[in-house]
């Protein structure tokens, strides 16, 4: 099972804001166990803390920025793209001042520190949501599309279309994680020069220059217009009549633009608040439509708070019938238990195939078969039974028995042509032969029932 993971320790980033033009400082600190991101501005008073999750959103026109009532913070998305990509779920992240600094317009700063200080491994599971159905979202003004799909791993495909001559269509693959630090970090932002004024009249890209963002001078204009746009940019005056890239630094790949894009995607997806298996598809993809997508896969998260196991049942079970009868005392007509699919240090997954020939559905209920409450209890204990008597030696001379059941709840019902499915976990180590377990039992991907109970193992006489 893998774990969280936070910093080793802290580290800091210096630089100007991309749009504020202001001299910045972001600091990146471990942060304790199912903290998430967070960003603290220690500029203003109290030093009001955002999470940095999807709907904190408040803006997506020029960057994304988080915000919560008059505090917010632009410019995040390349130093949550850095955090995801290196596996970190819990970090602190303080700055002082109202965005993040530009650097030079990538994330390769923030990984190259990240691995530089390190990363530490914390005892909580690492909570992944694995897709397992399609899921899409479509802006139909833009034309913007993201998809995802299941897939055993985290992967994305990026495809643009930009209103430009110069540049035109590209597509980006990021098919492994682990290659963001050389295939994606370094790849800088970009501006086309029809854009620049009016985000200058907007009284943005305050300290925008050539040595952290790609300008592209794809649409000639009259030498005046653009030695006055030199002018305001400080930097030195060009031929108007050579259209291309205008940066100090070559492009790194001919798709670099898109690549961005893609490293864009990433820090949005951080905000969805887990890390995800599955592949997305963006099709023309800016913070507009990644922030809509990533609200709509914390929907689907709140939907399925606990997700069920997956579950082939072409794959050889791990105990099958006769091993849970050498493990469980339990026989027909209560061995509630069919085969375990998946077993850890601290959790179980079982089975159990609910026929029309179960016993108990003989009086409950004879016109409309209904699988009892306490036996779903029952069923979740023993395979919490078969967890805890796995780890001890000749485990036919132990017993198990119920101490205390809590928190129970029952969410739909059990009919005859339901699979049922177990997911038992430990929530503290087996002392003095008293356990305490949490127990989901699903049918497809929805859960049925859940309890908590305490058990205590009992050595046969």
């Amino acid at each position: 099972m893998l774990k969280q993971k936070t910093l080793k320790g802290s580290f800091s980033l210096f630089g100007k804001g991309l749009h504020t033009g202001l001299s910045l400082t972001v600091t990146f600190n471990p942060a304790p166990e199912n903290t998430g991101y967070k960003i603290q501005r220690i500029d203003l008073e109290g030093e009001p803390i955002i999470d940095a999750i999807a709907e904190n959103v408040i803006d997506t026109r020029r960057g994304t920025v988080l915000g919560k009532g008059d505090v917010r913070v632009s410019t995040v998305e390349h130093g949550l793209a850095a955090l995801y990509a290196s596996g970190i779920d819990n970090c602190l992240i303080q700055v002082n001042g109202p965005e993040f600094p530009i650097l030079d317009g990538s994330a390769d700063m923030y990984v190259k520190k990240l691995k530089e200080i390190g990363l530490e491994e914390q005892n909580a599971p690492k909570d992944f949501y694995v897709i397992r159905h399609k899921h899409e979202i479509v802006d139909e003004e833009t034309g913007s599309c993201i998809t995802i799909l299941p897939d055993e791993e985290f992967s994305i495909t990026a495809m643009c279309s930009f209103e430009s001559k110069f540049i035109n269509s590209q597509f980006a693959t990021l098919d492994k994680i682990e290659n963001f630090a050389k295939d994606i970090a370094p790849a800088r932002t970009f501006v086309f020069v029809r854009d620049i004024m009016p985000l200058l009249e907007a009284n943005l890209i305050k300290g925008g220059d050539l040595d952290n963002a790609i300008v592209i001078y794809e649409r000639e204009v009259t030498q005046e217009q653009l030695d006055h746009l030199a002018d305001v940019l400080k930097v030195p005056h060009m031929d108007a009549t050579k259209i291309g890239y205008i940066q100090h630094k070559p492009l790194m790949w001919e798709n670099e633009c898109t690549r961005h894009k893609l490293l864009d995607i990433i820090g949005d997806m951080a905000l969805i608040g887990k890390p995800i298996k599955g592949r997305i598809i963006a099709t023309r993809p800016g913070h507009t439509v990644n922030n809509k997508f990533a609200r709509l896969m914390r929907k689907e998260i709140r939907k399925h708070e606990v997700q069920a196991p997956f579950y082939d049942p072409n794959e050889e079970p791990i105990m099958d019938v006769n091993r849970i009868r050498e493990l469980l005392p339990h026989r027909y007509p209560m061995q509630l238990v069919d085969k375990v699919i998946s077993i850890g240090p601290t959790s179980i997954v079982g089975v159990k195939n609910i026929t029309s020939n179960e016993p108990f559905f003989q009086g409950h209920f004879p016109q409309e078969p209904v699988m009892p409450g306490v036996l779903q209890i029952e069923a979740m204990a023993q395979c919490g039974g078969l967890l805890v008597l796995n780890t001890v030696e000749e485990p036919e001379r132990w017993s198990t028995y119920f101490m205390k059941i809590t928190d129970v709840k029952f969410r739909q019902k059990v009919v005859p042509g339901d699979t049922l499915i177990f997911k038992v976990d430990l929530l503290a180590p087996v002392r003095h032969g008293v356990s305490s377990m949490k127990g989901y039992m699903f049918v497809g991907d929805s859960i049925v029932s859940e309890a908590t109970f305490t058990a205590q193992i009992v050595k046969n006489k």
